[in-house]
């Protein structure tokens, strides 16, 4: 397929000349790649061709187009959840990244977003791993996204997740608090770990039995910070890893693995999932656009058919 790309030039990218700007847009083109789409027409400044390596301004709208270009499938199905005139919820499929990976490029959330959306400036407020679904918040534009970045405390009042896990936890609803740091002799480098307090991150979690199944227990999960894998890796070091967690459960060998090769079939088998269970089912938002207006509760039940063997 030909793929489509496009982008508004920041204040960090103004002044740079057209090819350096574009050189980490995708990682797998060379200098001379650029330069081919460059002096054939592909790349375009503001609507118009350019055939050469411009300096490039604040603001200025840079597409692109990359002939038989391929990468890996993903589910695009993003949907609308809620919206104003500022900012967008929108439900992340699992194994959609929210932005461009080594692997995928063209299908991300962002690029599906500028592409298919009213919003060809749509920003990420937040992040969601590549495998996990949910609620996931935008801003509609540059200037939204300068605005709500930095007070996002301000904007987001609870964040809600789902989660199965392995085993049948004792308790039926936990405060639970530790540091969470990388760790150095670690095999999977951006593994957290639970660590002595004072030599990580501080970490908290609400959590909620809400129902188990033949070994399996649906989690209900209230981030009270937003630590780097906070979920996962909490649950894990409380003896129950979420399922399909190819970092976190098996003691990490599917992550090893899939460094090196492709994860078969029988992987999926052992792993029991194509994805790690973990959903962002709800978000409540203070609702700064109105004085004294009620909260904003944005909730999403839209996860796979793999959870469905899983739920009480």
């Amino acid at each position: 397929m030909d793929a489509q790309f496009s982008f508004t030039v920041t204040q960090r990218q103004a002044s740079q000349s057209l090819l350096d700007c574009l050189l980490p847009c995708i990682p797998y083109l060379n200098a001379d790649q650029w330069l081919s789409l460059l002096n054939s027409g592909h790349i375009q400044v503001d609507n118009t061709a350019v055939r050469e390596s411009v300096v490039i301004a604040e603001g200025q709208l840079v597409s692109y187009t990359v002939p038989d270009y391929q990468e890996a499938e993903v589910d695009t199905n993003w949907r609308l959840l809620w919206s104003n005139h500022e900012i967008a919820a929108i439900h992340k499929p699992s194994n959609l990244p929210v932005n461009r990976t080594t692997r995928n490029v063209y299908n991300t959330l962002i690029q599906l977003l500028r592409r298919e959306s009213p919003w060809p400036e749509a920003h990420l407020l937040h992040r969601l791993d590549l495998e996990t679904s949910g609620v996931l918040l935008v801003a509609q534009t540059n200037a939204m996204a300068k605005q709500y970045q930095p007070e996002l405390s301000r904007l987001i009042k609870r964040k809600i997740y789902h989660a199965i896990v392995y085993g049948e936890p004792t308790w039926q609803a936990l405060e639970y608090e530790c540091d969470l740091s990388t760790l150095a002799d670690s095999p999977i480098r951006c593994q957290m770990h639970k660590v002595v307090n004072g030599e990580g991150k501080k970490s908290k979690t609400g959590f909620k039995v809400l129902g188990q199944r033949a070994g399996f227990s649906l989690i209900q999960c209230e981030l009270f910070t937003g630590r780097k894998h906070q979920i996962r890796a909490q649950l894990a070091s409380l003896g129950h890893p979420i399922v399909g967690d190819k970092i976190y459960s098996l003691n990490g060998e599917m992550y090893l693995k899939r460094l090196e090769q492709p994860l078969s079939a029988s992987d999926d088998l052992k792993l029991l999932t194509s994805h790690h269970l973990l959903h962002a089912c709800e978000v409540h938002l203070n609702n700064i656009w109105q004085q004294d207006g009620t909260d904003i509760i944005i909730q999403d039940r839209d996860v796979s058919e793999q959870w469905t063997r899983f739920l009480p």
